[in-house]
């Protein structure tokens, strides 16, 4: 099977996506509003990718449109899967077999274009 989705907006890097905050006298990770904000509308844009529960092998083939070309690729991948696993699209990102990833410039129009191909 196919899947393919469509998420508008720039696509914010998970290296950079975190502060250190203090709770009871200890740091910890939190995310940060940007980080907050693109997982929200995420979920709002992933349509049927929602519950699809996918626990077999698959591939991942990600298009990335960002402002400019400041942004690093690698950061962006390891975000999309954990938020298509938050979502319950996929089961564990560890059935990911195959990544497959391209860096595009579209300043007027920032996204992320994914396909996911499950294997036999």
């Amino acid at each position: 099977m196919e899947y393919k989705t469509i998420i508008k907006g720039n696509a914010p890097s998970k290296a950079n996506c975190y502060k250190i905050v203090s709770i009871n006298g200890h740091g910890c990770l939190a995310k940060t509003p940007a980080l907050k904000k693109y997982e929200e509308s995420f979920i709002w844009q992933s349509g049927k990718l929602k519950d699809l529960h996918i626990n077999e092998p698959f591939e991942f083939y990600i298009d990335v449109y960002y402002p400019s070309k400041r942004s690093d690729l690698d950061n962006v991948l390891k975000l999309q899967l954990d938020v298509l696993q938050r979502i319950k699209c996929i089961k564990n990102d560890n059935n990911c077999c195959l990544i497959h990833a391209r860096k595009f410039v579209d300043k007027e129009n920032p996204r992320v274009e994914i396909t996911i191909k499950t294997l036999d």
